[in-house]
């Protein structure tokens, strides 16, 4: 990791969504999906992942379902469970209710809070399987009461065994029941519009290749998404307090996602900053993934050097990451200044996988300096919100006249009307 100055240090890092080439590959498989329904599906899915399926091999079966668990240790069933409890624990406590307001006019103000009907959830396959995002993706829709939810997953997340028998598991036990072998682009474009097989969904959500993040930008609109995610990240800030061996080991932890992934230490300590790049390299080492981390440290990994806690946290406001850790002296101290971060980490045994896995907050988390503006996924994603306007006799005739001045100004004469013909005919 190269070592360098906050003020040598550019913080913003542009991330290109896909090439022409891929943008219209994308337009085609969507285009063509809309157009023939299955036809298109089961066409791509041979093509891109050479699997050939009828349309009525599209779905899970529930045998399939119960067969996955002969598959998974028992260990596994158990952190699943407990990771889901701690995952609907957390975000049960974001729910919101309607309201109504009634005001002394007569009139009657509020809001209708409603789940979404159908939600749709990607969860990839390719270089690595999460069953974790399952969790992540439907138990925040689930505690918003969103009455069905469906996934969808390529054929062959575990290469010509088929789907992944933890994924089917985590499915399983997050209580989700509608699951689709199809992947890619192809996928996204079925549950934006449907097909004889699928019926369309609301809203989209879930990680995915650049194909999958270019379908999904494609059919917003048609349906909302979560988001298009960028590449992981993890900003670490420590003082000389904390251990090289702990930051280093959790800096590798996101670059082992992807050759794009970001990683970067923020420190006031020349020496600590040292003995993290050395430490770095050592696990760099052993690590099972090491091809990808490598890349990722090289070319996105970075160890900045600033004159204080407080230039650091300027520094990674600036950076505005997706994970934050907070490791110095009385972190809690300090958590009043952060201002843009996906989520915060303090304290050396909070390591980023913690809140991956198990504490309990989404790990879906706005990427690529979206942080400064943009939230991770919770309750709220998973609910549409209505406006009630009750007004009363008295309450037109006190306010109808502000309301004509305020049309007439806008040029807006049968608004205005409106309200006139209600007063005049009193």
């Amino acid at each position: 990791m190269k070592i360098v100055k906050a003020q040598d240090m550019d913080m913003k890092r542009e991330v290109e969504y896909g090439s022409e080439e891929q943008n219209a590959a994308v337009r085609q498989i969507v285009a063509d999906v809309k157009l023939e329904g299955d036809a298109a599906l089961l066409r791509y899915t041979e093509e891109f992942d050479h699997v050939k399926l009828d349309a009525g091999a599209l779905r899970v079966t529930e045998a399939e379902l119960k067969a996955a668990y002969d598959h998974v240790e028992p260990s596994f069933i158990t952190a699943i469970s407990a990771a889901a409890d701690n995952i609907r624990a957390f975000h049960s406590r974001q729910k919101r209710n309607s309201w109504m307001d009634l005001q002394p006019d007569g009139s009657l103000l509020g809001q209708i809070i409603r789940p979404l009907k159908r939600v749709g959830v990607y969860v990839p396959g390719g270089t690595a399987a999460y069953p974790s995002s399952v969790l992540m993706n439907v138990i925040p829709a689930q505690v918003a009461g969103v009455p069905e939810i469906v996934m969808v997953t390529p054929p062959a997340t575990a290469g010509k065994q088929g789907i992944d028998p933890y994924i089917l598991v985590a499915a399983a036990e997050a209580g989700v029941n509608e699951i689709y072998r199809v992947g890619g682009a192809q996928a996204i474009a079925a549950l934006a519009y449907g097909t004889a097989s699928m019926a369309p969904v609301d809203k989209i959500c879930g990680p995915g290749n650049i194909y999958v993040a270019l379908a999904k930008r494609q059919v917003y609109g048609v349906v909302d998404i979560d988001s298009i995610a960028g590449p992981s990240e993890i900003a670490v800030l420590a003082d000389d307090s904390a251990d090289p061996v702990y930051i280093a080991a959790d800096l590798l932890s996101q670059a082992e996602h992807d050759v794009m992934a970001s990683a970067v230490l923020v420190t006031p300590s020349a020496e600590f900053a040292a003995a993290c790049q050395a430490e770095v390299e050592r696990q760099l080492a052993e690590l099972p993934r090491r091809d990808i981390a490598e890349r990722s440290i090289a070319d996105y990994g970075a160890i900045i050097l600033v004159d204080s806690i407080d230039e650091g946290i300027a520094a990674i406001n600036r950076l505005a990451p997706e994970h934050f850790e907070l490791v110095v002296q009385d972190p809690l101290a300090y958590l009043g200044k952060i201002e843009n971060a996906g989520a915060i980490f303090l304290g050396p045994y909070s390591s980023e996988p913690v809140g991956d896995y198990f504490a309990g907050p989404n790990h879906i988390i706005p990427t690529n300096g979206t942080a400064r503006f943009s939230s991770p996924v919770d309750v709220d994603d998973f609910i549409k919100k209505s406006s009630v306007i009750y007004y009363s006799k008295e309450a037109l005739q006190a306010n109808g006249e502000m309301i004509i001045e305020l049309a007439r100004r806008e040029g807006l004469e049968g608004h205005a009307r409106a309200i006139e013909v209600r007063l005049s005919g009193d």
